[in-house]
C-alpha cells in the first residue's frame, strides 16, 4: 500500500513539474525552467542535482536500489526531469550539454523498460523510443547499442534487436556466438511472437544459418 501511494504521489508531482516546465518554456523563461528543474532534483531525491548529473545511469540504479528493490518511480522521475532539461539546453544552443543528458535519460528509460517498471506519465519504452528518435543522427557508443539491443529484444521488437546486433558485430563488440545465441532464443518463441516482432521464423532460421556458417569459416 505504501509503495502504491508513493507511486501515485510521484505521478501527480511529475505531472505538475513537467506542466510547470512546459509553461515556463512557452513563456520563453528557459533559465527559470532550468532553475526549477534543479530545485526538483535537489528536493526529491537522496542526492543533489550536481551528483545526479555526474553519476552514470548504472550508478543511479544501484543507489536507487534498497534491499534488492529498485525504486523505479524515483529513477523515472529523474529521467523525466533531465530529459526536460536537455530539451531546454537544445533551445539555448548548448547541444553538448544536452547530448550528455539525453544519453543519460535514454539509458535510464531503457533500464526501466528492462525492469518492466510501470508507467509514470508514459511507459519507459515510449519514453525510450522518443529519445532514440532524438539521438538517431548520432553514432552511439557500444554500451548504448548493447542496452538498445537488450531493450528491443525484451520488448519483442526482434527486427530492431537484430539490426543493433549486427552493428555490435561490425563494431567488434559482439562475437558470432552472441548472434547464434540470439537466434536460438528466438527459435524457442511461438510463430505469433516472431511475426509480431517483425522477424518471421524463416528469417530467424536464415539468420542463424548465416551466422553459424560465418562461425565455421572462422
Amino acid at each position: 500500500m505504501f509503495q502504491r501511494d508513493y507511486f501515485m504521489r510521484m505521478i501527480e508531482q511529475m505531472s505538475e513539474a513537467v506542466g510547470q516546465v512546459m509553461g515556463l518554456r512557452q513563456q520563453r523563461k528557459n533559465e527559470e525552467a532550468l532553475h526549477f528543474i534543479d530545485e526538483q532534483l535537489d528536493r526529491k531525491f537522496r542526492m543533489n542535482s550536481k551528483v545526479i548529473r555526474q553519476l552514470s545511469d548504472a550508478d543511479l540504479v544501484r543507489i536507487m536500489t534498497v534491499h534488492g528493490v529498485v525504486e523505479t518511480a524515483n529513477l523515472h522521475a529523474i529521467a523525466l526531469l533531465i530529459k526536460e532539461e536537455s530539451d531546454i539546453l537544445i533551445e539555448l544552443g548548448r547541444k553538448d550539454q544536452a547530448y550528455l543528458l539525453q544519453m543519460k535519460s535514454f539509458h535510464l528509460f531503457m533500464r526501466l523498460a528492462l525492469l518492466d517498471a510501470p508507467a509514470l506519465l508514459r511507459t519507459p519504452s515510449e519514453e525510450a523510443a522518443e529519445m532514440a528518435e532524438k539521438l538517431d543522427a548520432y553514432e552511439l557508443p557500444e554500451a548504448t547499442k548493447l542496452l538498445m539491443y537488450e531493450w528491443h529484444e525484451g520488448d519483442g521488437r526482434y527486427d530492431k534487436a537484430e539490426n543493433v546486433m549486427y552493428e555490435l558485430l561490425e563494431d567488434g563488440f559482439f562475437i558470432q556466438e552472441d548472434a547464434v545465441n540470439f537466434y536460438r532464443r528466438l527459435l524457442l518463441l511461438p510463430d505469433e511472437s516472431l511475426m509480431a516482432g517483425g522477424l518471421p521464423r524463416e528469417e530467424v532460421i536464415e539468420g542463424l544459418e548465416k551466422v553459424e556458417s560465418q562461425t565455421e569459416v572462422h
